[in-house]
């Protein structure tokens, strides 16, 4: 299938490693143009190279944090400047610390709204103009599975996921007089280094191994197993492609089942 992706200008917030990496490989072999971002100019190097060398694909690469009240102004300019016109925007952060409720103060939550919330707010209300300039505007949100089905020891990322959930599908019914598409994946356990911090967090809290904190996991999961982050972005890349020109307002799960409601 041609997914319609030849040329298309596409950005990737939080690109240089885990799903947001991914997904920048993929849509790097479909012969995008592609910016990632990430707060470390050396992750985005390596990453960067690595692509290049999986995909002949030259990266754009572009510093900074995301959670900065400023930045995606910053970030807008250079898209611009590198490519004139917007395509594709994926929207994708790192999630925030895990812990209980009473465990948190008020500038945990602060930093984690700008994280988790804010970040998207910011940048798709920044990369508008130059999404209404495409043929074939796109925005994804990369929330999580704990939108639909909390995460123990995961407050912060289980409200602020939803949040962001609601904010995706509100803005397909807003814009979607002008064909800006907004969809929302929300992966379940993959094996990403975001994950790896999270098992290990539990090891520390239950007195375990990560090992049993993994199996403890894939117990729950129909496919039995964790996902690899290639499975996710192949979602991802054809979700936000002119192929599913008629997906929009969706809340995708890719999680191997383990989200247990019908709907």
């Amino acid at each position: 299938m041609d997914l319609g992706l030849l040329n298309k200008n596409v950005v990737i917030t939080g690109g240089s490693k885990g799903l947001g990496r991914a997904v920048a490989e993929v849509f790097a072999h479909e012969k995008a143009n592609v910016m990632i971002n990430s707060r470390s100019q050396e992750h985005l190097d390596q990453a960067a190279n690595d692509i290049y060398k999986n995909s002949g694909q030259r990266i754009h690469t572009h510093k900074g944090n995301v959670s900065d009240h400023d930045y995606p102004s910053k970030l807008f300019d250079q898209i611009k400047k590198t490519f004139g016109s917007l395509d594709i925007l994926i929207s994708n952060a790192g999630g925030p610390k895990p812990g209980k409720f009473e465990s948190f103060s008020d500038q945990d939550w602060y930093d984690a709204i700008d994280l988790s919330m804010m970040s998207h707010i910011r940048l798709i209300r920044e990369c508008l103009p130059l999404l209404r300039q495409s043929k074939t505007p796109s925005v994804l949100t990369i929330t999580s599975f704990s939108a639909k089905q909390p995460i123990p020891n995961l407050i912060l990322s289980n409200v602020l996921r939803a949040a962001a959930v609601g904010l995706t599908k509100t803005l397909s019914l807003e814009l979607g007089s002008e064909n800006i598409r907004f969809n929302s994946i929300l992966p379940g356990w993959t094996k990403t280094e975001r994950v790896t911090a999270l098992l290990k967090n539990r090891a520390e809290t239950n007195k375990t191994s990560i090992t049993e904190e993994m199996e403890k996991i894939t117990a729950e999961i129909p496919l039995a197993r964790m996902a690899e982050p290639h499975e996710f972005a192949n979602v991802a890349v054809f979700l936000t492609s002119p192929a599913a020109s008629y997906l929009t307002g969706i809340m995708l799960t890719v999680d191997g089942g383990v989200v247990k409601s019908t709907f």
